[in-house]
């Protein structure tokens, strides 16, 4: 747990760089509490979104693939060979571009081998997890059956139109099993044993798995892999400075041999005097106060400074920048007490607040998506900042997976700079006055559509904004919003649309338009420019 755990160091110039830049642009607004302007400029453009930005996690952990993922062939449950069919079927709908399996912490004592041949000769094994499952928990959650392994997470890649990413173990095997991993994977139809051995599973072509999580060293195999560093936490500049060092050590040619540096930032709630413990320092899910709100927004709002402070780091040892960053790991992380199934370690019922959450962090990724290569929400289902929730028969969409259905259409599109001007928002810390930004967002450009998303943190007030799109007319165009008048509001398995999107016409006028952003709320404007 110790690489999950907050390193608070100080951070590096670049985030107060941007920090500064920031507060001045707000201090030109100050007199006016509800105005702001929102400028996109099409002539600076930022580089291309990666889909893979829009990335999911899936761990062994709980109800993450038993009961969430999984429920068997022989279910009542409707499924796709095992598959839960509902998950299927919204997932399709938010084009989900990689999806990272089988941990986290859980892939240091997992072995592929035991996921893989026939079903009812798979081994039992404890679960990484077991010491943190609760007495009521079913079996499959302590002790790991192995009904779904390699074949099966690749097989609902499929299903779903995603990439595998794949966390290889190099704590507890060695890099020899690694590479058999590898070659079980993607060798080509009958020409290993292990090509065989899949074949005999039902899976006779190769499944061409082309990212890899890896610790330490790399192994070599004839095909184009992407490998994934082991990266730091939080602000640990010596953890990206010394992994480069020893890298380079080597000769610059192993650079080009990683895709990626992964990058971990969980946030929770350490105000008011809340101790720096990692699990009593959290804070509730559902009942908070809208000072936890804003602190909450500011733990995850450091994931800027994260980027450009590693990506400054990189830029000496790395000056091309041939390694990206990878944030396979982020979201919000609170206190148990609020499963929507007791048995599930670690399960939290997403509100309004975490739509937000996760709406900004993904236009953090979108405005620096030159230099994050990919990223994954933390995780997909029945855990932290779950996109789904699912016991049995029941399932919902939570607040979370509507906005990765909104964000969804930036996917590929050309990033563009765009200038956020708007007054802070004022709230009370401790007795004292704190601040935070008043409106935040992104832009991409697919052709002659514009997709502006755009995130109001303010509990209270509505922010009346001035559009403007330099260099081009609006013809037409439509909005999305996700909010709702209570900022507890979450969906249940019960009532499943509490919180949910709504979409209407807009009309522009020229390059710019008028646009009510309500509070706090997530929203997509899609313009189709002249």
């Amino acid at each position: 747990m110790r690489r999950r755990d907050f390193l608070r160091d100080t951070a590096l110039g670049t985030g107060a760089l941007l920090a500064s830049r920031w507060a001045s642009f707000a201090h030109a607004f100050e007199s006016n509490t509800r105005g702001a302007r929102v400028e996109v400029l099409l002539d600076e453009p930022l580089g291309t979104i990666s889909p893979n930005i829009y990335g999911h996690f899936a761990e062994n952990l709980s109800g993450v693939i038993y009961d969430g993922m999984w429920v068997g062939e022989n279910s009542k449950i409707p499924n796709i060979n095992g598959i839960r069919k509902e998950l299927v079927e919204e997932m399709r709908k938010i084009k989900p571009s990689v999806v990272r399996f089988p941990g986290g912490c859980f892939a240091d004592s997992y072995d592929w081998r035991d996921g893989i041949g026939p079903a009812d000769k798979r081994p039992r094994r404890t679960n990484f997890w077991e010491d943190g499952e609760s007495p009521s928990a079913p079996a499959s959650h302590k002790y790991d059956p192995n009904q779904f392994g390699t074949n099966e997470f690749v097989h609902f890649c499929k299903l779903i139109g995603s990439e595998p990413y794949l966390a290889a173990n190099v704590r507890s095997l060695t890099a020899q099993d690694f590479y058999r991993w590898v070659e079980y994977c993607n060798s080509p139809k009958g020409s290993t044993t292990l090509a065989d051995v899949r074949a005999a599973g039902g899976y006779s072509d190769p499944f061409n798995v082309r990212y890899w999580g890896v610790g330490n060293e790399s192994p070599q195999f004839h095909q184009e892999l992407s490998f994934i560093a082991s990266g730091p936490n939080v602000e640990d500049w010596n953890w990206t400075r010394g992994f480069l060092e020893e890298v380079l050590k080597k000769g610059h040619g192993q650079l080009r041999s990683i895709y990626g540096m992964a990058l971990h930032h969980y946030a929770w709630n350490l105000s008011r005097g809340a101790t720096q413990d990692w699990v009593k320092g959290k804070r509730d899910a559902l009942q908070f106060e809208p000072v936890d709100w804003y602190e909450l927004l500011r733990e995850g709002d450091r994931m800027e400074g994260l980027i450009t402070g590693h990506w400054q780091v990189m830029s000496e040892f790395d000056p091309e920048h041939s390694i990206k960053l990878v944030v396979d790991e982020w979201g919000p992380w609170y206190r148990p007490g609020n499963e929507a199934t007791a048995s599930n370690q670690l399960e939290q019922i997403p509100t309004l607040r975490d739509a937000v959450f996760s709406g900004m962090t993904l236009d953090i990724f979108n405005r620096h998506a030159e230099k994050v290569g990919m990223a994954n929400c933390a995780q997909l289902i029945n855990c932290l900042n779950s996109l789904y929730l699912a016991h049995e028969e029941k399932f919902c969409v939570t607040p979370v997976g509507h906005v990765f259905a909104m964000y969804a259409e930036h996917q590929g599109g050309q990033g563009l700079r765009t200038i956020f001007s708007a007054p802070d928002v004022t709230y009370d810390r401790d007795g004292k006055p704190a601040r935070f930004w008043g409106l935040k967002g992104s832009a991409s450009l697919h052709d002659k559509q514009l997709v502006l998303t755009v995130v109001n943190p303010d509990v209270s007030a509505a922010r009346e904004s001035e559009i403007s799109v330099r260099g081009a007319s609006i013809q037409s165009g439509s909005a999305t919003t996700l909010t709702h008048t209570d900022i507890h509001a979450h969906n249940s398995f019960e009532q499943r649309n509490v919180v949910a999107p709504q979409s209407r016409s807009i009309n522009g006028k020229g390059g710019t338009l008028t646009y009510s952003f309500p509070a706090a709320s997530v929203n997509k404007l899609v313009l189709r420019l002249a």
